[in-house]
């Protein structure tokens, strides 16, 4: 992956993919299969440079061609690309940092680009780090998270769940969990990984407010 460790680092100017429902978080990683004409002309652009997308969900407002824009976003850095023998494109994002929508370009390229404004995140450039409270909290995610799992017959390996670092926990489910776009969102926004992790605990617990079982497997 590039070496991102200034927001100087970090390409001024990014096409972005509006895509409501799909959240890419610094370090996570969002597989996408593209195959809309635009985007696969997006893609063919970005791998010949520096290989990044802007992932932005969209917001009331615009007209259908053009919505406008989620006020965060999430830069990602193409690491896997494959193409299909019917000209589809399968490409990991892996989140490099956050960025605000800035001026959008009037380009005569088929996908939106738009100047990034990272300063506000430029925490995600460097590791998250786990605080005494997240551990502490650890069992009570553990009861809220089975709840949610078991509300939507879904399940997850909890021995490796268990052995997980809370950052990767935390941002997997995040991406992975089917949250609503505004959810999302809020996950997105989150200032930092205590506060990703809060917010993640609080969406599972007000879900889960309906369902009885106390029950649940320790995720420590």
């Amino acid at each position: 992956m590039a070496p991102y460790r200034r927001i100087a680092d970090l390409p001024q100017v990014i096409p972005v993919f509006p895509l409501d429902g799909a959240l890419l978080l610094p370090g996570g990683e969002l597989p996408l299969q593209i195959f809309e004409p635009r985007y696969l002309n997006m893609i063919d652009d970005v791998m010949a440079g520096d290989r990044v997308i802007g992932m932005v969900q969209t917001r009331p407002g615009g007209d259908r061609s053009r919505p406008a824009l989620a006020d965060v976003g999430c830069a990602g850095r193409i690491t896997s690309y494959a193409e299909t023998s019917d000209g589809r494109y399968l490409i990991t994002l892996t989140g490099v940092c956050r960025f605000e929508p800035g001026e959008e370009l009037p380009v005569r390229a088929p996908y939106r680009q738009l100047r990034a404004a990272y300063d506000r995140f430029e925490a995600d450039l460097a590791e998250d780090e786990e605080t005494d409270a997240m551990e502490e909290a650890r069992e009570r995610f553990g009861r809220a998270l089975k709840r949610y799992l078991n509300r939507r017959e879904l399940d997850i390996d909890w021995e490796t769940a268990a052995a997980a670092p809370l950052q990767a926990l935390v941002n997997s489910l995040a991406m992975g969990l089917p949250f609503d776009p505004a959810e999302k969102q809020a996950l997105l926004e989150a200032p930092d990984l205590p506060g990703r992790f809060e917010t993640l605990t609080a969406l599972l617990e007000i879900d889960a407010l309906e369902d009885g079982d106390d029950g649940a497997p320790s995720v420590q």
